[in-house]
């Protein structure tokens, strides 16, 4: 790849003696300088930056699992049942969502509000390259949250179902705060979760109680007004009653119209006999006018009674409607309580005593790797041109 000038014999001796020419050292500089620039020189910045200038980052660890209803294990469960039972495709939903509550923007909100994220990782402490911001960055909530992300992750083992929650800082304190904390907030949410369906189904069924309790009202009211309107309290019960005073009437009509029969055979002339038949036709009277407050005309209880019995009808389907409303609201509450899911602590959050970030030679050897490749790819590319090239 190196191409020097070539020199006549004459002029490389002049060089010499005026001692222009580099030495074998620089020579080798020269010649390899390529190499030099884009293998050798990286390597050795990320050999100075990742041994002496670049900040351990230390991470906390825990675990959880989201928990289906009826999964809710004892204290004294051990940590194998509690694996055993994680399979869990009733709560993949709500492990989701915490998942995606962990790497959102909100949870930054709420975390800050126990924790202050941004001293956090602003720190003086760490170097100027692995703080917040970058140097290339500004100090913007945008650019916090890209590195909230870089530095919290939430991972789920899909065997178990098991959550392990990673946090980074630059102190093992800071780091155990930030991961306890992100454990309560995700807690809460599970809570806010279960609230939310709870109120949910209670409310659905909340609602049919009202509903079926307006019935009742509604129906209440128009039979009040209905009772005021035909100064009816029971039609029912008061044409039963007339009924009854109108078989009594007859009853002694009948008694009197006998009687009648026996004097008038016995003897046609009695004195009485004027006064049974007034007494007779006294009767007649008052059957025909209680006969007609129960039949015969629009204001006779039988018009108004098709009108009561619909709205007993209709009060007693709307009191049973507000009864079985009543019993469901109450079962929901049951199944709400029972639908509960929980977040189950598998490992509480450590405090870790060994910087396992960054990870030194890794990203030395990274970097080597990477420049030494471009190197020769960049090499093939240059020699494949020089190989076209017409020749001058």
């Amino acid at each position: 790849m190196n191409h020097l000038p070539n020199f006549s014999s004459e002029q490389t001796l002049q060089l010499k003696n005026k001692g222009l020419l580099p030495s074998s050292t620089r020579a080798l500089l020269v010649r390899y300088r390529w190499f030099v620039l884009f293998v050798i020189l990286p390597t050795i910045l990320a050999l100075l930056y990742y041994g002496l200038i670049a900040s351990d980052q230390y991470e906390s660890q825990s675990s959880f699992v989201i928990k289906a209803p009826g999964q809710r294990s004892g204290q004294t469960s051990t940590l194998a049942n509690l694996i055993q039972t994680t399979g869990l495709p009733g709560a993949q939903d709500e492990t989701d969502e915490v998942k995606g509550y962990i790497r959102s923007r909100g949870v930054l909100s709420d975390l800050s509000k126990m924790v202050d994220v941004h001293r956090t990782y602003a720190t003086s402490n760490a170097d100027w390259l692995s703080r917040f911001p970058a140097p290339w960055k500004a100090d913007k909530i945008d650019n916090l949250f890209k590195y909230y992300q870089d530095m919290v992750s939430a991972d789920q083992e899909h065997d178990t179902g098991m959550v392990v929650l990673r946090t980074k800082a630059f102190t093992p304190q800071e780091a155990l705060l930030l991961n306890r904390s992100l454990l309560d907030l995700s807690e809460r949410l599970v809570n806010r979760l279960n609230d939310r369906a709870q109120e949910r189904a209670i409310r659905e069924a909340q609602n049919r109680v009202t509903e079926a309790e307006n019935r009742v009202r509604r129906v209440r009211i128009e039979l009040a007004q209905f009772r005021n309107a035909q100064d009816l309290i029971d039609p029912e019960k008061q044409a039963g009653a007339i009924l009854d005073v109108i078989s009594k009437l007859t009853i002694e009509k009948a008694a009197l119209q006998s009687q009648l029969s026996v004097m008038q055979r016995v003897a046609p002339k009695h004195p009485s006999l004027p006064s049974i038949r007034a007494r007779m036709n006294a009767i007649d009277a008052i059957i025909g006018g209680q006969t007609g407050r129960v039949v015969g005309n629009d204001a006779a209880i039988a018009s108004k009674l098709g009108r009561y019995e619909a709205l007993m009808v209709e009060q007693q389907f709307a009191t049973q409607l507000l009864t079985s409303a009543s019993a469901t609201m109450e079962q929901a509450r049951a199944e709400a309580v029972k639908q509960h899911f929980y977040l189950q602590r598998i490992s509480e959050p450590n405090l870790p005593d060994i910087a396992d970030y960054p990870k030194r030679l890794k990203k030395i050897l990274t970097i080597f790797g990477a420049a030494i490749s471009l190197y020769f790819i960049g090499w093939m590319i240059v020699v494949g041109i020089l190989e076209h090239s017409p020749d001058d």
